[in-house]
């Protein structure tokens, strides 16, 4: 089995880029239509999005690669303190995504390290992020790398039928 490669992404990797952002978009929405937006071109809008982001001092785009097929990407950013979350400036994991065919072999791990090296190179306190909530082996792996559960976002729709609001 060929080996993977870390690389930062670069605007030549924008399909791959779409393909799996618009994965991401998917499979969040399938699991709450109501809480995750889905758009109509969703490979081209977070395609040009996560384009756009790279090189930008304060964030990083990073794509697995194997044979000179992207297999998996992650974006991360420097968020400020933010009075509304309680929290000191940090770096964030925004996205992590992984194709189906190579899951369970440390990709994600590798991508993972990868974001908590930029970090810590850029002198941030902690790396935060989100998972979903039915997402258990993303969870296992963040925790086996050292992150700790320490919010649970919850959604009320309040233009629901049915809603107790």
């Amino acid at each position: 089995m060929p080996e993977f490669t870390i690389r930062p992404a670069t605007p030549a990797d924008e399909a791959a880029l779409g393909r799996y952002g618009a994965a991401l978009m998917r499979q969040h929405h399938a699991l709450d239509p109501q809480r995750f937006i889905l758009t109509e071109r969703p490979e081209a809008d977070y395609g040009r999005f996560l384009v756009s982001e790279i090189g930008h001092p304060d964030s990083v785009v990073l794509v697995a690669e194997r044979a000179d097929e992207i297999v998996g990407y992650l974006y991360a950013a420097c968020e400020p303190m933010s009075w509304k979350e309680l929290r000191a400036a940090c770096g964030y994991v925004h996205d992590v995504f992984i194709d189906e065919g190579v899951r369970h072999q440390g990709v994600a791990r590798r991508l993972m390290r990868a974001a908590i090296a930029w970090a810590k190179a850029k002198g941030l306190p902690r790396l935060v992020l989100s998972s979903a909530a039915g997402n258990a082996s993303a969870q296992q792996l963040f925790e086996s790398l050292g992150f700790r559960r320490t919010m649970i976002e919850m959604t009320c729709e309040l233009n629901a039928p049915g809603s107790r609001t």
